[in-house]
């Protein structure tokens, strides 16, 4: 691509007057407004907002910030995608020598790294330099340092192709800036902020638990973890207000000189509860508010811990306080929370006196939650979910609303964690409000919007009321709840300064933050006060109570639950077996949940639970879980309930293993759903999936592998009710007529589970097990029996590997019937071909055992082997089993079970009808010449020979399957779906 005329002129115009732009007198002012911002105006960005986008959709934001003291400069420019920031980009004059000065750089990339984003770009115009922001910078470091593009002026014209590959618009929107840092892999050794300011915090918890804990034996565990989160909160919200210019800039830094830190700062705490009025700063009893915190200010901390906290929060050290999004600290504190202080009792006194004990004695330790441990750690929501479902709930629910309509709006997470739900439905909430105003005159909504430079914003007051009056959430975790109520708190100050703040504490009398303590609650959103209905609280320990923590919904939130409950639902709940729970709680949901049993995981718990919850008369939840719930027999119940009293109105299936760093991190599948009020329009569930392991971004119809709609009266008449989602209706009404005359494949066969070796519950010892003293490479003994690999067994063949051999006798874990490994059988591999997701059957007549590699079936009286296993491996089979009971979006490991197995629908033969009876012969003539056909080609030596017969093979198989679809009396279009034409 040829550079457009306006860069052609640009490069021109710098080089013939480049003396005069090098000049000192010659600002960065300038170099944007001649320069810059035509340079990406002719990228395709919206520089000056010339089409009126609403603030959410602005292409770019001028930032104009500028801090004292040693303070950061925030970036001239941020560039944004669809509400979605993507680059900053910093501006310098062209007298700054971009290759020397280490300053601007390290500027830069201090807020790139500090706002997650991948890459961000310093320029003067006369260079234009590109950096890694995924690396932690350091200070004075080389230029060069996680520099991945450098291009001057002069190859503008020859490399705009490059750059507008990586910065125009329409590349930035389609994903080029992320597609581009994947494949620039980050230098190993490379700390995103997020996990650089976990393992900071990480670090500040040890410290204060230890001097904290040394000075007053008296803590309990729950006090110390209390007091500990309060100070690291309370300390990161001062020091976020300094770099957003809301305190003075360096008033934390300023107590570190001298002694007595932590009573001055107690001091900064106390002035903050005057101004902001929020539960995070609480000490004293006031009407309306209860419960103040009467522990923290009476604490002793050292000098030295303190000091060096504080230390850590200022240059040299690159965190920009101002741009890291609360996002990625919500992700921060909920890996945060997923570990506690335990703290040992005193070994005792000495001379009676309290006396500072060392971090050995006291044995403080910082423990994995037990509820984390189990789930293998704690992963938080990527952003785009959710987005997703705010848009699909809060969204759907203020479409054609008007601000007093939205009022109304109660919008609830039943398991908020660190708030990252909460806090996506706020902001959802706060630009909708604005453009609303906006939008419909805003000179009549002083009192709800104000105009800073051309910039529309809701004052503080709107933000505030919004806030109260729109978003509850619970979770059973107290440090939970305080993390969310920080997130929210820090939203409602974006973009507020020192100077409007101290102007509308001054004209409205009020302090500039509300109380949360009326929206956020500490509760178990599952177990409510009728726990106690059948058993004496003083039977219970005071651990448990803790741990069970009752929430009576209808007394903690009266007036919602009173006006007939809340209108969106959204969130992550917990992922719990349920049989990990005590004995006391799972008897507890048992009795209370309707669709709760031996099997289920706490996640659809909390579903019903949420049912309760929603107002009836128009509502909105949604929430993503694992895949499971989809198809496992567990939900059954609860799937029926659904699909039965409410409406799906979306279902989205994640690419596999969508949390955690990169898959296979946490190997769990996930789905989004979304339930409204039961209507009778008979609208059809929009259906999203994705496959493999790819991330996304962001959930984009175009973009999945399947998008179709699907009736959900077909869910209804399944069997187990199975949300089906990559089968569409036409599908459907295939399997349907799969089921027409047919009985289920467990009537025409015996099944059995291959052999279990070994099993510790059985009397094995650990040595026998890992030595597996059952198992040989010989027949040492008549005992020895040929033992099958997975491989060995394969569509109409069988290939003994020659090697293993098993010892099978009543010792082993579970022998089954001798007869299901000596008679003619089918053995079906368990483990079925991904590629393809093809079921692997054939039939021996050899005796030959296997594990549970595979299973096996013995043909019932009346029944032919050649006729279920011309079934078995037909197409149509295999289109039945992948469209009813598989994951068609999961790669890994996708398996045939025997429970599904035996629901195959088995055309039933009536053999006093001639041309049924001659289907079903020739049916069986075919498969005994496949097996033939198949040995064969083993025997074959000569290449040509083989050829020959794959080419019979694959026409008799074409000849079994167009016998098949005609017993099940598909049509030829029914058939081309099958086949997938």
């Amino acid at each position: 691509m040829t550079a457009p005329i306006e860069i052609r002129e640009l490069v021109q115009r710098f080089q013939q007057n480049i003396q005069d732009y090098t000049d000192q007198r010659y600002n960065e002012t300038q170099v944007r407004v001649d320069f810059i911002n035509p340079f990406f105006a002719a990228l395709g960005w919206d520089i000056d907002n010339t089409r009126g986008a609403m603030e959410s959709y602005r292409d770019v934001i001028h930032e104009d910030r500028v801090k004292v003291g040693n303070a950061l400069k925030a970036p001239d420019y941020s560039f944004w995608v669809e509400g979605v920031r993507k680059f900053f980009v910093e501006a310098k004059k062209p007298g700054v020598n971009l290759k020397t000065d280490t300053k601007p750089a390290f500027q830069l990339r201090s807020y790139g790294w500090s706002a997650g984003m991948p890459l961000s770009i310093l320029t003067n115009f006369e260079e234009f330099v590109v950096y890694d922001c995924r690396i932690e910078p350091k200070e004075k470091e080389d230029t060069r340092n996680a520099q991945l593009l450098y291009i001057p002026f002069t190859e503008y014209e020859a490399r705009w192709d490059e750059i507008t590959a990586l910065f125009s618009r329409d590349a930035v929107r389609a994903g080029a800036l992320e597609k581009y840092a994947e494949a620039k892999k980050a230098l190993r050794g490379s700390v995103t902020v997020d996990r650089a300011f976990l393992k900071l915090i990480e670090r500040w918890r040890d410290m204060l638990a230890d001097d904290i804990a040394q000075w007053d034996k008296s803590l309990t565990p729950s006090d110390l973890n209390f007091a500990v989160q309060m100070t690291i909160d309370r300390i990161v919200f001062l020091r976020i207000c300094e770099d957003r210019g809301i305190e003075q800039y360096g008033r934390l830094l300023a107590i570190i000189n001298g002694g007595g830190t932590y009573a001055r700062l107690c001091d900064l705490f106390k002035e903050a509860d005057s101004r902001y009025n929020s539960g995070l700063f609480h000490f004293n009893e006031e009407r309306g508010r209860s419960n103040p915190d009467t522990l923290t200010l009476r604490l002793q901390i050292g000098n030295e811990v303190l000091q060096g906290i504080i230390r850590q929060m200022y240059p040299p050290t690159p965190y920009a306080f101002d741009v890291i999004p609360i996002e990625i600290l919500g992700n921060v504190y909920e890996q945060f929370l997923g570990k506690v202080i335990q703290v040992s009792k005193p070994q005792g006194e000495i001379n009676g006196a309290q006396t500072k004990m060392s971090f050995a004695e006291r044995r403080i330790e910082i423990v994995e939650k037990p509820e984390v441990r189990k789930a293998g750690g704690v992963y938080y929501t990527p952003s785009y979910i959710v987005d997703y479902i705010v848009k699909n709930t809060v969204g759907k629910l203020l479409d054609g609303k008007t601000p007093d309509e939205a009022a109304k709006l109660r919008v609830l997470d039943p398991a908020c964690g660190s708030g990252s739900f909460l806090i996506g439905a706020y902001q959802y909430l706060l630009d909708w409000h604005r453009d609303w105003y906006v939008n419909n005159n805003p000179q009549q909504h002083k009192a709800q919007v104000i105009q800073i430079k051309e910039m529309w914003r809701l004052t503080t007051e709107e933000r505030k009321h919004i806030l109260t009056n729109n978003i509850y959430g619970v979770d059973i975790d107290e440090q939970a709840v305080e993390t969310t109520k920080l997130s929210l708190l820090l939203r409602v100050l974006e973009g507020e300064t020192n100077e409007t703040l101290t102007a509308y504490q001054h004209h409205s009398r009020k302090r500039a933050l509300p109380d949360l303590d009326k929206n956020i609650k500490c509760g178990n959103s599952l177990i409510g006060s009728d726990f106690y209905s059948d058993k004496r609280m003083s039977d219970i320990d005071e651990d448990m109570q803790r741990r069970i923590n009752i929430f009576d919904w209808k007394t903690e939130f009266a007036p919602i639950m009173d006006a007939g409950g809340f209108d969106a639902v959204i969130g992550n709940p917990p992922y719990v077996d349920i049989k990990g729970l005590p004995e006391i709680e799972v008897d507890y949901i048992f009795s209370k949940y309707a669709t709760a049993n031996n099997r289920i995981n706490l996640f659809a718990t909390f579903i019903e639970q949420a049912l309760k919850l929603v107002t009836p008369r128009n509502f909105r939840l949604s929430m993503i879980i694992p895949t499971a719930f989809l198809t496992q027999d567990s939900y059954r119940s609860l799937r029926y309930k659904i699909l039965n009293e409410y409406t799906v109105s979306n279902i989205v299936r994640l690419p596999n293993e969508s949390f955690g760093e990169s898959a296979g991190k946490v190997k769990v599948d996930t789905a989004i759903f979304v339930l409204e009020s039961k209507n009778h329009l008979n609208v059809p569930v929009d259906a999203i999936a994705y496959t493999g392991y790819t991330r996304i971004t962001n959930i984009r119809p175009e973009f999945a592998s399947i998008h179709i709609h699907i009736d959900q009266s077909n869910w209804l008449k399944s069997d187990n009710y199975v949300w089906y989602i990559s089968a569409t209706n036409a599908d459907i009404e295939i399997l349907h007529k799969c089921e027409l005359q047919t009985i289920p494949l467990e009537q025409c066969a015996e099944f059995s589970l291959g052999i279990t070796p070994y099993d510790k519950y059985k009397g094995h010892k650990p040595d026998q097990i890992s030595q597996k003293v059952f198992h040989a490479d010989f027949a040492k003994d008549e005992t020895f029996k040929k033992l099958l690999a997975g491989n060995d067994v394969m569509r109409y063949r069988l290939n003994w590997n020659g090697k293993q051999w098993i010892s099978y006798g009543i010792w082993l874990g579970a022998p089954r019937e001798q007869r299901f490994f000596v008679q003619r059988h089918i053995l079906v591999k368990q483990i079925i071909d991904w590629t393809t997701k093809r079921i692997w059957a054939t039939i021996t007549d050899e005796e030959l055992y296997n594990t549970q590699n595979a299973f096996n079936l013995l043909a019932r009286q009346g029944w032919n082997l050649n006729y279920l296993l011309a079934l078995l491996n037909s197409r149509l089979m295999n289109f039945y089993h992948r469209k009813k009971f598989l994951d068609d979006f999961k790669m890994r490991f996708q398996k045939i079970l025997i429970k599904d197995s035996k629901k195959f629908p088995i055309h039933t033969i009536n053999f006093d009808n001639p041309i049924e009876k001659g289907k079903h012969d020739k049916i069986v003539e075919l498969v005994e010449q496949m097996l033939d056909l198949h040995k064969q080609k083993e025997r074959a030596v000569v290449s040509t020979r083989k050829i020959q017969i794959e080419r019979q093979i694959e026409a008799t198989d074409n000849q079994i399957d167009a016998l098949v679809y005609e017993l099940y009396g598909l049509t030829e279009a029914e058939i081309k779906i099958v086949e997938g034409k």
